[in-house]
């Protein structure tokens, strides 16, 4: 059996690796277009690879995709982030769980996944072609042809195929495999940072708020978590995974839309009063600069004293019902104009890909050209930040490498 791999990522080295093990007669061959392999394997996580999330219950796991969680709730009892982890650690590659359940080598340097991934395929004698783009696929009798952009490669026949090309961040990238007719969900950006070129909060760069909650004005998506202020705008866990949710809502908005912010990290406006009232009345005589609520940092404290108007030297006893419900609002539903989004790190994420109405995720066969498979980011699939988007390459890959 000759089996193709397209894609030379996370998903196609284990999907390579997996379908030698299953099929050890296989001939298997990974074509990849660029003269590098596993090449966001050696960014991802800041060089320190991310391969997975901690987690302990699947539910859990699934609800950080917000696309295709729903399907990978049911893939991952096939193959779960406890499963990547096992099979690393039986091929020699210590991992450490983080506090936040992020999973990286114990040597925290990518290049430890990659010699791993690398060692097998060369102890399973599986092909690596690079330099190979492969054009189209065509089904002739039983086998997949694959044609090529590459003058000199020839036409090759497969008789199974597996795509693992990776999120497309246009949709010219994908019509080879809507010309066979699968349905595909535009990509837009995903996990993306938001500027903010007409607010003055770049001046507050470098502060951390630990437990910020994030909406989108108008609209229904909200995230909670870490904000970091950043000199372009706002960044951090909590904007991340908002724009991940919102990912194709604020690209049909041109990402120019408002944040608000609640800096309290606290839900219930009304418990968020009744701590500002303890306040007045524990330090009534405490000008309102000299005394933080919610543990916020200072600058970003003062920063917000200013914007709300208040006078530097106003006590808190001084302040009244409405002084206290104007700074209740402006800590908990603070709003900044957003024109524009910026890439995280080098980590490009997409919303869209095939969508997961043209294959059977049993099998992650295609349901409409037999003996074609996918896996990992080029399906309508992705996860926030902490490892999410490998493991769903992981399950994915695995569960296609069984060629059923």
């Amino acid at each position: 059996m000759d089996v193709a791999i397209v894609g030379g990522g996370a998903a196609g080295f284990f999907a390579a690796i997996n379908v030698k093990e299953n099929y050890p007669n296989a001939k298997v061959v990974i074509f990849e277009k660029s003269d590098k392999v596993l090449a966001k394997v050696k960014i991802s996580g800041g060089g320190r690879c991310n391969v997975t999330n901690g987690c302990s219950e699947i539910s859990e796991l699934a609800a950080a995709y917000p696309r295709g969680g729903t399907a990978l709730k049911r893939a991952f009892r096939s193959f779960s982030n406890h499963d990547i982890m096992q099979w690393l650690e039986a091929r020699g590659v210590a991992l450490v769980v983080q506090e936040d359940n992020c999973v990286f080598p114990v040597s925290q340097d990518s290049q430890t996944i990659i010699d791993c991934f690398t060692a097998a395929t060369c102890k399973l004698k599986i092909e690596i072609k690079r330099g190979c783009t492969v054009s189209a696929i065509t089904p002739i009798a039983e086998k997949l042809q694959l044609d090529f952009v590459n003058q000199g490669q020839q036409p090759r026949g497969f008789d199974k195929v597996i795509v693992t090309t990776g999120g497309s961040p246009k949709r010219s990238g994908l019509i080879w495999l809507e010309h066979l007719g699968h349905k595909i969900a535009p990509p837009v950006p995903s996990l993306f940072t938001f500027k903010m070129p007409d607010e003055d909060v770049a001046d507050l760069m470098g502060i951390v708020v630990e437990n910020a909650l994030v909406s989108i004005q108008g609209a229904k998506f909200k995230a909670a978590g870490p904000l970091l202020i950043t000199h372009w705008g706002m960044s951090g866990p909590a904007i991340l995974k908002l724009s991940a949710f919102a990912a194709r809502d604020l690209s049909e908005k041109k990402y120019n839309f408002k944040v608000q912010v609640n800096w309290t990290g606290v839900q219930n406006y009304d418990v968020v009063i009744a701590q500002l009232r303890q306040i007045c009345s524990d330090h009534p005589k405490k000008i309102l600069p000299n005394y933080r609520p919610f543990a916020l940092p200072e600058r970003l404290w003062s920063s917000l004293l200013n914007r709300g108007e208040f006078p530097v030297d106003k006590k808190w006893g001084e302040l009244g019902k409405n002084g206290l419900n104007r700074l209740a609002n402006l800590l908990t539903n603070d709003s900044y104009a957003v024109n524009g989004q910026t890439q995280f790190r080098d980590e490009f994420v997409t919303c869209g890909g095939v969508s997961l109405e043209s294959v059977n995720f049993k099998t992650m066969q295609s349901k409409l050209c037999n003996n074609l498979y996918f896996a990992g980011e080029v399906l309508d699939i992705d996860g926030i930040t902490g490892g999410y988007n490998f493991q769903a390459a992981w399950t994915t890959a695995f569960i296609a490498a069984k060629l059923s």
